[in-house]
């Protein structure tokens, strides 16, 4: 589906703040609002939108060690490996990508302990030939 600039100007601040009111978003947009809850509600029968959800402020995330996993899989292992990384609670995404690895997990654990594990684990499903992980030091922006 192809969107006009007014409707991924609406994403980009849903991505910004989810909870923002019509009357806000309408502001920012210098639209009406009834303009922007039709939009809105247009973009989630469509299946743009297909939910909201919760983002962590930087002081709490600060206490958890996040990373990327990068996991390379032998070949139509893809279905199976997904279904366990699925099952890993600390894996918050899932990205296949293309490159030197098939897959991009970001992973939030409480210690750096708990990365090792969970990468050892990782390593451990049937299907996985190797991984790589990235601790991530700070995150400059998210939308």
């Amino acid at each position: 589906m192809k969107l006009n600039t007014p409707d991924e100007l609406l994403l980009s601040l849903l991505r910004e703040n989810a909870r923002a009111s019509t009357a806000q978003i309408a502001r920012r947009l210098n639209l009406s609002r009834t303009t922007v809850q039709s939009r809105i509600d247009r973009l989630e029968r469509e299946g743009v939108i297909s939910g909201y959800t919760v983002r962590v402020h930087d002081e709490y995330e600060r206490g958890q060690i996040r990373a990327h996993i990068m996991v390379t899989l032998h070949p139509k292992q893809m279905p199976a490996v997904v279904r366990a990384l699925e099952a890993m609670h600390e894996v918050r995404e899932l990205h296949s990508v293309s490159g030197e690895h098939d897959l991009i997990a970001l992973a939030v654990a409480a210690t750096i302990g708990d990365v090792d594990v969970l990468t050892d684990a990782i390593g451990a499903i049937e299907g996985v030939e190797r991984t790589t992980t990235s601790v991530i030091l700070s995150t400059k922006f998210e939308r």
